[in-house]
């Protein structure tokens, strides 16, 4: 190779660079010869100018790579975000919405009856009745209050209601002198819970 030229490289090619050394040798006292110094310098700037062409190309390069993957991230995710908020805030009917009401609030019953405190017992048993009184209003039996719709009321778990309503009423009228065991609270709450399925409240 003469002249110390070559075509224009694409890759950091090291050999290109000492070629260009080679192609910069003078001759001084007819033998190998030495690089001057200026020689050398202008040969490894040429070299470093096409290497730093060339990384400039390769870092563009991954810098657009690197731009479309965070846009497609940040769509994904505004996305996601979007159904997520979607389903969230969806408006339901409110019939839906009273039942969705209606299982957290028997949800709370049951957990209150299966505590280990008999206060738990009668609050379960106090909410399960008020409850009781909502379900006979919505059938549309007549009252002022549950015995009163409970008289008038035809379904099949009827005395199912009748003798958990009186637990109720026990326990409201006595108040703490009425000793609830655990075995007479849950045998309650299965009996609100019957009457509860049949109008499909729970």
């Amino acid at each position: 190779m003469e002249g110390g030229t070559t075509g224009p490289i694409h890759f950091l090619n090291l050999e290109y660079f000492f070629n260009l050394l080679y192609g910069a040798r003078v001759d001084v006292d007819g033998s190998a010869g030495t690089l001057p110094q200026a020689t050398f310098l202008e040969a490894f700037a040429e070299w470093f100018s096409h290497a730093w062409g060339v990384l400039g190309v390769a870092s563009l390069f991954f810098v657009i790579i690197g731009l479309c993957v965070l846009m497609y991230a940040t769509v994904r995710m505004i996305q996601i975000k979007k159904r997520e908020d979607e389903e969230k805030y969806n408006t339901v009917s409110p019939a839906v919405a009273e039942k969705q009401k209606d299982h957290a609030r028997w949800a709370h019953i049951r957990t209150l009856v299966e505590s280990a405190q008999e206060n738990d017992w009668r609050q379960a048993v106090i909410e399960a009745d008020i409850m009781l009184d909502e379900v006979l209003t919505q059938a549309g039996y007549p009252g002022a209050t549950v015995g009163e719709k409970l008289t008038v009321a035809q379904f099949e778990t009827l005395n199912d209601a009748w003798e958990a309503h009186k637990i109720r009423n026990e326990i409201a009228h006595q108040g703490s002198a009425y000793h609830l065991d655990d075995n007479v609270a849950y045998r309650t709450i299965q009996k609100y819970e019957r009457v509860f399925k049949e109008f499909g409240e729970i």
